[in-house]
C-alpha cells in the first residue's frame, strides 16, 4: 500500500483522531506515527486513557545508537486488539529540535517497510509549527489536508493550499479530508477554492469521535453509524489513490 501523512492548516479538525479512526479500521497491518511537534502521545493519553506506561518515543528512535531501520522496531507498540501499531511522539515540544535532522532518513524507512507488508499513518499535526515533520510531508505517497467546511477554516488552508498543490515544490499528492461537508460549504466549493481534490468526506460526529479522542466506550450501534462508516469510506477512498497515484507514476515513467 503506502505512506500517507495527515495534517490540519489551522484549528483542531481532528487529524489525531481521523489517523488513529483509518488505523483501527485498516485492513491490514499499519503503524501509526505520531510526528506532531506540540509533544506527547495522543494515543497513550487519549484511546488507551493513560493506562499504559510510557515507553520508547521518536526520540529514542533518531539517538538509537543503531541504524534507523534496525531501531524502528526496538520502539514500535501496539495498539490492543487492533491491527495498528504505533511510534510515540515525543513527550514535550522542546524535544522537537532533535528530530529536525532525522526526518528524511525516517522517510525512507517507513517507505521500506511496504515491502513488509505494512503500511504507515503520519499524524504531522498542524503545520508551520517549529519542528513541524515537513520532510514526511513531502515523501508520503499522499498527503492529506483535514479541514471543517466552515469559512475560518477554509481561509486558513488557502495559502497552506497554494503552497503544498505547486508542481515540483510541494507535496507528491496531496488532497483534502473534509469533517462536516455541507457545513455549510459542500466539497466542489472547498476544492474550488483550495484547488486540491476532495478525496474523502467525515461525518461531523463528536460522540463518536471521542472513542479514538479520548478512548471513551462505543455508542450503541457504533460499528453501523455514519461517523464509522465514513471511516470505512475513507480507507477505500485512499486505497483507490494511492493505487491511482502508482498507475500515474508507471505512465510517466514508460514514456
Amino acid at each position: 500500500m503506502a505512506v500517507i501523512a495527515l495534517a490540519s492548516a489551522s484549528g483542531s479538525p481532528g487529524v489525531t483522531t481521523t489517523t488513529l479512526g483509518l488505523a483501527i479500521g485498516w485492513p491490514r497491518p499499519v503503524l501509526v506515527v505520531e510526528a506532531d511537534p506540540t509533544g506527547g502521545s495522543a494515543i497513550l493519553a487519549g484511546y488507551l486513557r493513560g493506562r499504559t506506561e510510557p515507553g520508547p518515543d521518536l526520540v529514542d528512535l533518531v539517538l538509537s545508537p543503531t541504524e534507523l531501520a534496525d531501531a524502528l522496531p526496538q520502539v514500535v507498540r501496539s495498539i490492543p486488539n487492533t491491527p495498528a501499531s504505533y511510534v510515540a511522539g515525543t513527550r514535550t515540544h522542546q524535544q522537537a529540535a532533535a528530530l529536525r535532522d532525522h526526518w528524511s532518513n525516517l522517510a525512507t524507512v517507513l517507505a521500506n517497510l511496504e515491502e513488509t507488508g505494512q503500511d504507515v499513518l503520519i499524524d504531522a499535526g498542524r503545520l508551520g509549527l517549529f519542528g513541524s515533520p515537513e520532510p514526511l510531508l513531502a515523501a508520503a505517497d499522499i498527503t492529506l489536508l483535514v479541514i471543517r467546511t466552515d469559512l475560518p477554516a477554509i481561509s486558513a488552508a488557502r495559502s497552506r493550499a497554494e503552497t503544498v498543490s505547486r508542481p515540483g515544490v510541494g507535496w507528491r499528492r496531496c488532497g483534502l479530508v473534509l469533517v462536516g461537508e455541507g457545513k455549510p460549504y459542500t466539497a466542489r466549493e472547498v476544492s474550488r477554492v483550495l484547488g486540491i481534490p476532495v478525496v474523502a468526506e467525515l461525518v461531523d460526529d463528536p460522540v463518536a469521535a471521542a472513542v479514538f479522542h479520548r478512548g471513551t466506550p462505543r455508542p450503541k450501534r457504533f460499528e453501523t453509524g455514519g461517523y464509522a462508516r465514513s471511516l470505512g469510506a475513507t480507507i477505500e477512498a485512499l486505497h483507490a489513490e494511492v493505487a491511482r497515484s502508482r498507475q500515474e507514476l508507471v505512465k510517466e515513467a514508460g514514456r
